[in-house]
């Protein structure tokens, strides 16, 4: 018999029979929410607390999160009508000219494993793609990431454009990659800097609580 203990171990471990675990749970009665909230998300937050503590690493993180979005896959169809709220809806992408996006698309896995609603719009967007992302999206959240230090001047673009087109008003943003630092996410106003990807979901969690109610 299947059991939501095992389930978050499973995820834990970055074990590939959790896909298998998700669908027994559910042909035996327990409901895409319990699955979430008692097994996926749970399990994803001992491992976001390993990672922060230096018990686990990349390579297992990303498993992890990969385990944890194929059992997501499963469950979210089976979510009930008006179940599928999210902590907040995050935009996230690497900036123009920067291809790297291993820890972008780390921190976006962990974001949904936390209970965000991810729209993940890859590597080198435009300023102008950021822009039309956010008016068609409506995030509470925006994220940037960058390893190049010639590319980070991007952020600082994106963000004075936002204000530009009067899009700013009530959208956090969040801003990350090796070249970055506290210093610099202060000088172009961003609201907050996630030095890793455990980090920066903590700090997304932060930024959650002080949005304003739609």
């Amino acid at each position: 018999m299947a059991s939501l203990e095992t389930l978050k171990a499973m995820v834990i471990a970055g074990d590939e029979g959790a896909t298998h675990e998700t669908e027994v749970l559910l042909a035996e009665g327990s409901t895409a929410r319990n699955i979430i909230d008692d097994a996926l998300l749970p399990g994803m937050d001992v491992v976001g607390e390993r990672m922060r503590s230096g018990d686990c690493f990349i390579p297992e993180v990303l498993l992890s999160a990969r385990t944890m979005q194929a059992c997501l896959d499963i469950v979210k169809p089976r979510l009930a009508v008006g179940e599928s709220s999210s902590v907040a809806k995050m935009l996230i992408g690497t900036v123009e000219g920067d291809v790297h996006d291993i820890g972008k698309n780390l921190v976006a896995m962990l974001l949904e494993g936390a209970g965000f609603e991810v729209v993940n719009l890859g590597r080198s967007v435009k300023t102008v793609d950021f822009l039309s992302a956010v008016r068609e999206h409506r995030p509470d959240i925006l994220g940037m990431s960058a390893l190049l230090t010639t590319t980070i001047p991007r952020m600082g673009e994106t963000l004075r454009a936002l204000e530009a087109a009067d899009l700013r008003e009530g959208l956090k943003v969040i801003v990350g990659g090796a070249p970055v630092n506290q210093a610099y996410a202060d000088e172009i106003g961003a609201d907050a800097y996630g030095p890793n990807a455990a980090v920066a979901v903590d700090r997304c969690r932060e930024l959650a609580k002080q949005l304003a109610p739609r």
